[in-house]
Parts: C-alpha cells; structure tokens; sequence
C-alpha cells in the first residue's frame, strides 16, 4: 500500500471515530436530558400537596365490580384514608333502595322497569346464567363468610365513605332522589373532578 493510500485510510479512520464521538455524545446529552427531566417529575410528585385520599368513580352495575369498589373503599377506610364514592350510569343501581313509578314518563317507567331495584338484584360480570349466577355466587360468599353487596355498602356507609350520586345520569337513567339510599351526597362532572383531584388514588371500576 503507497503512503498515499495510508493516509486516505488514517483520514477516514479518524473521520469515522470523529463521527462515532459525536453521535455518542448527543446520546449520552439526550439520556443525560431525560434524567433530569424524570427527576424533576419525581421531585413534583414527591413535594405535592394531595391529600391521602381514595376517589371511585364508580360506572359499572355488576355485582362483583361494585363488592370489589366497596371493598376497596373499606379496606382504605382502615389503612387511614378519606375515601369518596362517585356513582354514575349503571353504578347508580348500587344505591337503589326501591322503584317508583309514579310521575314519570313512559321511558322513564321503562327504564325502571328494565334496572334492578337495588344491589341485592344486580347481575353479575360473568357468569350470570340467566340470573342463576348470582344465588350461586351469594352461596359461595355464604359458605366463605364473604360479606353481601348489600352488607358491603352499609358497612362503607358505617365508615364514613363519602357517596355522591350523579345528578345527570341520575336524569337519563329516570332516577329519582327518593329511589335512592338515605344520606348520599349529589353532584356532577366537577364534583368528582374535585374530589379526584385532591386523590393519591383514583379508580375507574
């Protein structure tokens, strides 16, 4: 090889380990950026202010996934914490306590008619066969001393679990305040936007 040729070859040596330093260094300038940004992130979330406080927002009308929201919110009750209970849309039959008809409109009394009339009526997830599924499941929790839906919720009522009532659903679905269980509270989007946003936990169930 002509010294000519050995010196293209170191140039171009050179030239590629130049290129490689400098690609090494704007990575190592990018991890070295999402460090710092990751612990500014974790320095905000260790210095917030909220409060120790559970918000459920609670959507589902199916026996298992409302035990499992009441669990949650009693074992929460114990570990120390304020817990807040939104129910909207189909959660609502979980704070029936009957079904009135009178003064409504016929989609209304429809829609009455086709809801369960309280949490001891709701189906189940799965499993339901045709209604059977939740005898089957109330023997199972009889036979594994499980508390009931309707045990559970009295018992976050006894705790102090604040439970708000969606006043919009509360419409649409043709709900009335009087159908429902004593000693809620009612409110709308912004309530429990409040509620969740002074929450170290918040939960879709």
């Amino acid at each position: 090889m002509s010294s000519e040729a050995a010196s293209d070859n170191t140039h171009l040596q050179k030239t590629i380990e130049q290129m490689i330093d400098k690609k090494l260094d704007e990575r190592f300038s990018s991890f070295e950026a999402q460090f710092e940004g990751l612990s500014k992130q974790l320095e905000s979330i260790q210095n917030d202010n909220l409060s120790d406080r559970v918000t459920l927002l609670v959507f589902s009308g199916d026996m298992d996934k409302l035990m499992s929201a009441f669990i949650i919110g009693a074992g929460a009750v114990a570990m120390g914490m304020e817990v807040s209970m939104y129910f909207t849309f189909w959660g609502l039959t979980a704070l029936k306590k009957q079904s009135l008809y009178e003064g409504k409109s016929i989609p209304e009394k429809m829609m009455a008619m086709m809801l369960p009339e309280g949490p001891d009526k709701v189906g189940t997830s799965k499993m339901n066969m045709l209604g059977f599924g939740p005898a089957f499941f109330k023997m199972m929790m009889g036979k594994n001393n499980v508390e009931t839906l309707p045990d559970l919720i009295n018992i976050n009522k006894e705790l102090g679990v604040k439970m708000i009532a969606c006043q919009m659903t509360m419409g649409v679905m043709g709900i009335t305040k009087e159908e429902l269980i004593d000693d809620l509270e009612y409110g709308g989007a912004g309530t429990y936007i409040g509620e969740a946003s002074d929450s170290k936990i918040t939960l879709f169930i």
